[in-house]
């Protein structure tokens, strides 16, 4: 399963469908944004796909959480650590 990386620029209704597809498919699914923006934009995709999931009887809960990523510099030489928001969605 791969982990949903949202930005600031991300479109919530794709985020939410995509929150959605991967919670049917694999029971779990794991949203990472780093930065007000792209928070703001992730947990409005969720609220989104809450919605569509409970249209199939699904309903889940959120675990939020904070981690410590590595990205690198526009040379891929300098990492630097940034701490992102990680939210770990579960069917209840």
């Amino acid at each position: 399963m791969d982990m949903i990386k949202v930005s600031a620029n991300s479109r919530t209704s794709a985020v939410a469908g995509a929150i959605a597809g991967v919670i049917r498919e694999h029971k779990r699914a794991e949203v990472q944004a780093i930065g007000a923006g792209a928070v703001n934009q992730a947990v409005k995709a969720l609220v989104l796909a809450t919605s569509y999931l409970k249209n199939d009887g699904i309903n889940v809960v959120c675990v939020p959480e904070f981690v410590d990523v590595e990205i690198m510099d526009a040379n891929n030489e300098n990492p630097a650590v940034r701490t992102a928001i990680r939210l770990v969605i579960e069917p209840r």
